[in-house]
Parts: structure tokens; C-alpha cells; sequence
């Protein structure tokens, strides 16, 4: 089906910030528009508070004035849910209650005609479940935008068990029309982002709670490494930990207790003691005036590496090596197995396993490891560890020569897979079984990551660009490592690894 006709009325049920700013976005497409909330008066507040937020868009010059007061011409407020009647789509974006929005549900199939599109806003209820009862369940459809909605590219459009295809398809098409980045996703717990997102932050969590580094190291990694926006505690600082944790908590319920969902202690903490994050001043950041914000670990090297011999490819950091050339370092290239000799030491791109582990598997004496990085010839900073037995002078002359190709080098504990790189693995494994499970393909999975918490890039098309056979190997040498079905490896994974095929092939 195509989209809806512009002359189409939308109704949006529930005048928050969520509803607003969805009412905000029908209004900005040109459908006539109406907001509606049973509280009195807040559908007429909100209108206004759209008008005073396009004010300062036509402020910024980014919005004309003409066109900023046809927007809010198209915004009425409803004195009662019976003026809904005449309604094309209706999208509730009401309190997250099984039951009140079943209620509602009921009650709008009961009021509006029936060719009238019933959406739900929600987040984490099941679409099949808020479907069932109604006489017509086929007319009731996920619409999940991202807040702020104006802003937030991504839209999730959820078929339920008894969804009409159509009718998917017709609001997959809207929200495109709306300027939106439309995915389709079926109803299971978390959808796709909320569903492929825990990674970021359990393996965060579980690194700090471990004494792999602290929260200002770990979010510098995310960020300067990893090419994130934000490391995993300054965003749950944002998001909330009393929400962030809520989630976290119903995907696992969801789930029925799998491990791979499981909440973290150290959140947990927090939420108990009221710290919430920067809506209560504190939480793993202190954002009290004044408060003084802690910087990452850095280690500093005076040692003097004019050489290093790079033995065989070392795959996805290609381009350190050519950062340190252009530094003016010598390379010498030799057959071999994706390892860098500087010195004494000798360093190499973590698989997952433990530094002591694998310098003593593979005879590596003087073994440093270097952790994932998004792109090698742009990134700031890089995380480290060492096996027990590395001296004090090859791990000098390691942070040398990352330093000589102009990275902030930060050390890390010897943990399995380090920082970026076991979370981008359990994203992508997360992203791997959500396709096998047909809760959306590659390419929506990706998009949906990208658009709806801004990732640097898709989980899946980043493990196409480290190569499957290292994820895996990561993901392997991991749940060896903790012995815990936490990492086990997606069915899909392994299928397209002894296929030769990548994802997005």
C-alpha cells in the first residue's frame, strides 16, 4: 500500500513529549493534525510548546515563518477522544500498561471507522498481545519513533501475529513520507533496538564491575576507539538509570532469564540509591556545579622506536601501519602472522582470549594486545593489555610506538576481548540472531542501529568489515574464557562462516 494521503486526518493520543513531538511530525508532513490527552488542557499546552520550538527554528533561519504557522495551523487540540472519530491513523503514545492501552485500543475500534489505522508508540509491549480481544486485530500496528521525535530518524513499524501486511506496509511508507528512516520489525521483546543495544551497555558494566578500568577509560575507549558518541555510563547517566535498568530488566524477564540480557549489579546500586544519573545529579558522573569530571588512564612512553616489523596482514589495522609510516617510523615487512615487532615486544590484535593465555599458547614472549578500533587511520586513542610476563621495557616501547603514530594509549586489565572489540562482537552476535530469528533483516537491523542511537556504524556491517572468522574467534575465546552461554555464538554466524559469506552478501 502507499502512503497515506496528505489529506488523511492523524490523530495522536497522548500529549507528552513522545506524543507531541509525533503530532509535531504528522503536522510538519501536512496532514491536519489532532492531539489529544485526558488530561484538560495539555493537548492545547503542547501545541503551544511546538509553536514556541519552531519559533526558534525560523530563529536559527532553518524554518520560514510561513511555514512555520501553517505547521501549527494543522494542530488542534481535542476536547475528547470522540473527536477522533473521523480519523485515518491514530497513534497512541500513552503511559507503557498492557491493560490501559488495550482499554484504549478497544475503545478507538469501537469509536473510529474501519479503515482506520490503530498504532501503538510502545516500546517494549508485545503488538500481538495489545492486538488481541479486538474484533479487526489485523488494523493494529507497532509505530515506535525515537525521542525526540522530530529530531530521531528512525521509525519502527511492528507487525504483531495478526497484523495486515498491508497495513504495515502502508505505515512503513508514511514515516518514509514524513521524512523518516522507516524499518520493518516484528514483534518480539525490545524489537530490534532496544533488543540489539544491551550489549553496549553489558559489557561496559561487566568490564567496570571486572576492574578492567574505570568509567572515564572505558567511555574514552567508546568514544575516540570506538567511534561512539558516548561511552556506555555517560549515556545511561543521560538516558536514566532507573529507565536504562527498567529495560534491561524487562528484555531479560522476556527473554525468560537469558544470560545474555542479564542486568547489572553495579546499575542495580545505583537505581537503589536514588543516583539516577544527570536528573538527579549523580550517578556514575557527578554533575553536581563545580564537580570536577575524571579523564581516562593514559599511559606515556619516553622511549625512542624508530623500527618496527610488521610480520604477515594485520587485517582491519592495515592503517596503523600506515599512520606510522607517515610518523616516520621504518617498517620492515616479513611473512607471517598479523603481529607488529617493536623492540622487545611484540604486539597484535586481540582474538578474545587473555593476553597471559595466548603469549603462552602461541609463544609469544612480550605479548601486547591492541583493541578493535573503528577506523585505525582516524582514531584518537587505543585501548591495551599485557601479558603477566611482559617487561616493563616492551610495554615502553609498545605505548612508543602507538604514540608515535599519535594515539592516547589506554591501558585496560588483561581481560578476554578487551573493550570495543567484545562489544561490537556481542552487538553483531545480538544483530546475527535477530535476523536468524526473522525479526528484521541485515540491512534494517543496521539502519535501525544507526538511526535510532546513532552507532558509527551498523553491527553487522562492521563484523562484514573485520571479517566473520575473527568475530566468531572473538565470541568463541570468549565463552571459553567465562564458560557462560553469555557469548555463545549466533547459529548465523557460524552458518555464514562456513559458507565464506558475509552478512550483507
Amino acid at each position: 500500500m502507499p502512503a497515506l494521503n496528505l489529506s488523511v486526518p492523524v490523530a495522536v493520543i497522548g500529549a507528552g513529549a513522545m506524543g507531541a513531538g509525533i503530532a509535531q511530525v504528522a503536522a510538519q508532513a501536512g496532514h491536519p493534525v489532532k492531539l489529544y490527552d485526558n488530561r484538560p488542557g495539555a493537548a492545547a499546552q503542547a501545541i503551544d510548546g511546538i509553536d514556541r520550538q519552531l519559533g526558534r527554528v525560523v530563529e536559527k533561519g532553518k524554518l520560514c515563518a510561513e511555514a512555520r504557522a501553517a505547521i501549527v495551523a494543522r494542530l488542534q487540540p481535542a476536547e475528547s477522544i470522540d473527536a477522533l472519530a473521523d480519523s485515518g491513523l491514530v497513534i497512541e503514545a500513552i503511559v507503557e500498561n498492557l491493560e490501559v492501552k488495550r482499554g484504549l485500543l478497544r475503545q478507538l475500534e469501537a469509536l473510529c471507522g474501519k479503515d482506520c489505522i490503530l498504532a501503538s508508540n510502545t516500546s517494549s509491549l508485545s503488538i500481538t498481545s495489545l492486538a488481541a480481544g479486538l474484533e479487526h486485530p489485523g488494523r493494529v500496528v507497532g509505530m515506535h519513533f525515537f525521542n525526540p521525535a522530530p529530531l530521531m530518524a528512525l521509525v519502527e513499524i511492528v507487525s504483531g501475529l495478526a497484523t495486515d501486511p498491508s497495513l504495515a506496509e502502508c505505515l512503513y511508507e508514511t514515516a518514509n513520507a514524513w521524512g523518516k528512516q522507516p524499518v520493518h520489525t516484528k514483534s518480539t521483546p525490545g524489537f530490534i533496538v532496544n533488543r540489539v543495544a544491551r550489549p553496549f551497555y553489558a559489557e561496559s558494566l561487566r568490564l567496570l564491575q571486572e576492574g578492567a578500568a574505570d568509567c572515564a577509560t572505558l567511555d574514552a575507549l567508546m568514544r575516540d576507539a570506538g567511534g561512539f558518541r558516548m561511552g556506555a555510563f555517560e549515556l545511561t547517566d543521560l538516558i536514566g538509570h532507573d529507565v536504562n535498568y527498567a529495560v534491561t530488566c524487562s528484555v531479560f524477564d522476556a527473554y525468560y532469564g537469558d544470560f545474555r540480557f542479564q542486568p547489572s549489579l553495579i546499575q542495580k546500586e545505583l537505581v537503589d540509591a536514588g543516583r539516577l544519573g544527570r536528573k538527579t545529579g549523580r550517578g556514575f558522573y557527578d554533575y553536581a556545579e563545580g564537580a570536577e569530571r575524571p579523564q581516562p588512564v593514559e599511559l606515556a612512553s619516553t622511549a625512542i622506536v624508530d623500527t618496527c616489523v610488521v610480520e604477515g596482514s594485520l587485517g582491519v589495522a592495515e592503517a596503523l601501519v600506515q599512520r606510522l609510516a607517515d610518523a616516520g617510523v621504518t617498517i620492515v615487512r616479513r611473512d607471517g602472522n598479523g603481529l607488529l615487532r617493536v623492540g622487545d615486544a611484540v604486539l597484535a590484535l586481540s582474538d578474545g582470549r587473555l593476553a597471559s593465555q595466548r603469549a603462552g599458547e602461541d609463544g609469544l614472549a612480550n605479548l601486547v594486545l591492541l583493541d578493535l578500533a573503528l577506523d585505525y587511520a582516524k582514531a584518537t586513542r587505543l585501548g591495551v593489555s599485557w601479558a603477566a610476563h611482559t617487561s616493563d621495557v616492551a610495554r615502553d616501547q609498545a605505548v612508543a610506538l602507538l604514540q608515535r603514530a599519535g594515539l592516547n594509549v589506554s591501558p585496560l586489565a588483561d581481560i578476554p576481548g578487551l573493550a570495543v572489540l567484545r562489544t561490537v562482537a556481542m552487538l553483531a552476535n545480538e544483530g546475527a540472531d535477530a535476523v536468524l530469528q526473522g525479526v528484521g533483516t541485515a540491512a534494517d537491523i543496521d539502519l535501525a542501529m544507526r538511526a535510532g542511537v546513532n552507532y558509527p556504524q551498523g553491527p553487522l556491517a562492521w563484523a562484514d568489515a573485520i571479517g566473520l572468522p575473527a568475530v566468531l574467534r572473538t565470541l568463541d575465546n570468549l565463552q571459553a574464557a567465562y564458560g557462560e552461554e553469555r557469548y555463545r555464538p549466533s547459529l548465523l554466524l557460524r552458518r555464514r562462516v562456513a559458507e565464506g559469506r558475509n552478512f550483507h552478501d
